[in-house]
């Protein structure tokens, strides 16, 4: 910018002042002002008004310094300041014509001095109007951003309200249907039970398996449909009720052994009730679709994972391996969600193995209790 005022002066028709120190610094001073033009718009306009101003009092050639006045003037104008920027425009239209009319001799007004002075209002006017146009521009932009936003806000919302309602549906479809179901059958079985035992006569295994796993069933849906509806993370529903899901799987007539290793520790909720859902897939499949067989449910505690082991040595065949069903899809979808690894396949010389390693959240502190080993067996 102080190269091309320089230069602008410097080629300019002579005035009635040849350029000395005090031009110079006219025309040098406001160009290195405008480095400062966005932090200081209004300073540098002022500056800049000023400087051309007393250049054109004092005759010197050219209107050089108008080049900085346009660019402050486009500056404050983009930054809102109109009411400043119309009236530097005014002042500086106002006293060049001052000095022109009191400069005029016997001979009357220079030839250009309309057209001079009316290109350089115009070019002022010019750069007022694009300061204008580039300030409603980026109000422009600001606004087509906010309602964007707006705009995804907004979807978001209604994709949380259209699944919390289809949520809420199933909740309701659930609770009808398999509710309904669920308690007849063991009502149904409670009734047999007590039957049996009014008549002295020996309650059948399967009778009781039946009634303590609807009984159990009942339980778990109330607590899914709980968590549908309210949107809660489940309390319980882990490693805790090992126990209870391996004595219905001996009552069931499948001899479950389950051997613990490592440190216990408290699990974090997703990864505790993973590992449990893990645990019942596979041994619902072991009593489906494994015939005589026998089970083993390991658990190895590691500083970083937990490891969930479960074979069998059913009738599991290769073929049988390779058409997993939805349990199976189910346990894979669960460790990955948790970035963990899961192998589910057929064991040499027959049988079925499921082998998943649960990564844990961040370091849980050993519990008191339990060795570092702990076997249990039937």
């Amino acid at each position: 910018m102080t190269v091309l005022v320089v230069a602008s002066a410097v080629t300019s028709p002579p005035g009635r002042i040849r350029l000395d120190l005090v031009s110079s610094f006219l025309l040098v001073v406001p160009a290195m002002a405008t480095a400062a033009r966005r932090r200081l718009p209004l300073v540098v306009l002022c500056l800049a008004t000023v400087c051309v101003l007393v250049y054109q009092l004092r005759g010197y050639p050219g209107v050089a310094p108008a080049l900085t006045v346009m660019v402050a003037l486009y500056t404050a104008v983009k930054g809102g300041h109109r009411l400043p920027a119309g009236s530097a425009v005014v002042v500086i239209l106002v006293g060049g014509s001052a000095n022109e009319l009191a400069s005029v001799d016997a001979g009357g007004l220079a030839p250009d001095v309309v057209q001079r002075w009316l290109l350089l209002i115009g070019w002022m006017v010019a750069a007022c109007v694009a300061g204008e146009l580039s300030r409603q521009r980026v109000v422009h932009l600001t606004h087509v951003e906010q309602r964007a936003l707006d705009a995804e806000r907004t979807r978001e919302e209604t994709a949380r309200r259209r699944a919390t309602e289809e949520r809420l549906r199933i909740a309701r479809d659930l609770h009808d249907s398999l509710t309904h179901s669920i308690s007849l059958i063991n009502l149904q079985a409670s009734v047999a039970v007590h039957l049996a035992q009014k008549r002295a006569e020996p309650v059948p295994e399967a009778l009781v398996t039946i009634q303590e796993a609807s009984r159990e069933a009942l339980q778990e849906l109330r607590a899914t449909l709980k968590v549908m509806r309210t949107d809660d993370a489940p309390a319980g529903g882990g490693l805790d009720r090992l126990d209870r899901l391996v004595e219905g799987a001996r009552r069931a007539g499948i001899p479950v052994t389950v051997t613990v290793t490592g440190r216990l520790r408290s699990l974090p909720a997703p990864v505790d009730r993973a590992a449990y859902r893990i645990v019942q897939e596979a041994l619902t499949n072991v009593t489906r679709h494994a015939g005589p067989a026998t089970a083993s449910v390991r658990l190895r505690y590691g500083d970083d994972a937990l490891a969930v082991h479960i074979d069998d040595d059913g009738l599991a065949t290769g073929r049988a391996a390779a058409m997993p069903g939805a349990g199976l899809v189910g346990m894979r979808e669960r460790v990955t969600a948790l970035g963990g690894s899961l192998h589910a396949g057929h064991r040499d010389g027959g049988g079925f193995t499921v082998q998943a390693t649960l990564p844990l959240e961040r370091p849980s502190p050993a519990l008191d209790g339990p060795p570092s080993q702990l076997e249990r067996s039937s």
